[in-house]
């Protein structure tokens, strides 16, 4: 990774708030943090502070004035999950964010970071997708509220920018993995279920192992560490690099990912190779493959001089290490 070698714009002792530090993307930006030795990182537990709530979250911003903040709170899951709960997804986002994002507003935040996903993108979008074809078609159907919820926190960034004069940015991370996932057969996306069924089939002694769809479409992932990274490296640019990202005609917008993609069927593979599964795959057509392709156009992220640094193997290595007792 290339680092930011101008003076970082967080301070050691600057107020920083992680909106949602318990989640993957949230607990890895903590982690991050406190390896870089900031000393007044603020977080609150769901039972501390319900961001669902308007109220309470305008009264923590007044109470804390956080001058930096991570927006990585939200409710989230797999194809599964998206299609038995889609008004919980649609609501819950929408309420987070807009509730954070005004509280920020409210109590003149620096810098605000709202962290989305690769969904907000057309469905049969380009390949690998720019920040520019944001609304160019329609979207994948199985995760579209969870999207378009995304889509708005984009646009609320955006709007608050040209008419409060705010500095908020909007990261789209490529699908994501670490040791903090989520694991749940139910509700997880696909890496870490492949994970959790891998490691119950060795348990087993099971012979084989069923994976969603046909194992060919592709997805990009990006260990969680890397994106967190990402994330403080964007906060801490000086001020005229930070400004060629926000601009009146384009939304605040930037991807992170690496680049680079692997099939289903390929991701399987590297599991069982990784935790020790000799047994055999086998794909239930059946299921939705979802989304064909997602591979992220991070020329604009590496322009600025940030590139990822952990391999799909050595990031699947990692995680397993850091889970293979709790599965």
């Amino acid at each position: 990774m290339t680092l930011n070698t101008s003076t970082p714009h967080m301070k050691s002792d600057s107020r920083i708030f992680i909106a949602g530090h318990r989640g993957l993307v949230g607990s890895a930006i903590h982690r991050t943090l406190q390896q870089q030795g900031y000393t007044n990182i603020i977080v609150r537990t769901r039972a501390e502070l319900d961001l669902l709530d308007s109220a309470a979250v305008s009264a923590f911003f007044a109470e804390t004035k956080p001058e930096f903040v991570f927006l990585a709170a939200a409710k989230v899951g797999g194809i599964l999950a998206n299609n038995n709960y889609p008004a919980d997804f649609i609501r819950d986002n929408l309420i987070i964010q807009t509730n954070i994002i005004e509280a920020a507003h409210q109590t003149n935040v620096s810098r605000l970071l709202f962290l989305g996903s690769s969904c907000i993108y057309p469905k049969l979008a380009p390949q690998p997708m720019p920040e520019s074809c944001l609304l160019t078609g329609p979207l994948e159907p199985t995760n579209r509220p969870y999207a378009l919820a995304k889509i708005a926190g984009i646009e609320m960034c955006w709007s608050y920018n040209r008419q409060y004069g705010t500095r908020y940015l909007a990261a789209m991370p490529t699908n994501l993995y670490g040791p903090n996932d989520n694991f749940d057969l139910n509700t997880s996306h696909v890496l870490p279920a492949l994970i959790r069924k891998t490691a119950e089939a060795i348990k087993t002694g099971a012979p084989e192992i069923t994976v969603w769809g046909t194992g060919t479409p592709r997805r990009e992932l990006l260990y969680a560490d890397d994106l967190a990274q990402a994330c403080v490296f964007l906060m801490n640019l000086d001020d005229t690099r930070y400004a060629t990202l926000l601009s009146e005609t384009e939304p605040p917008l930037i991807n992170i990912g690496t680049g680079e993609d692997v099939t289903i069927r390929e991701l399987a593979e590297t599991v069982a190779h990784v935790l020790g599964f000799s047994g055999k795959l086998v794909f239930d057509t059946s299921k939705p493959d979802g989304t064909p392709r997602k591979l992220m156009d991070v020329t604009r992220l590496h322009n600025l001089g940030w590139h990822h640094t952990t391999s799909l193997e050595q990031g699947i290595r990692l995680t397993w290490n850091a889970v293979r007792d709790s599965l």
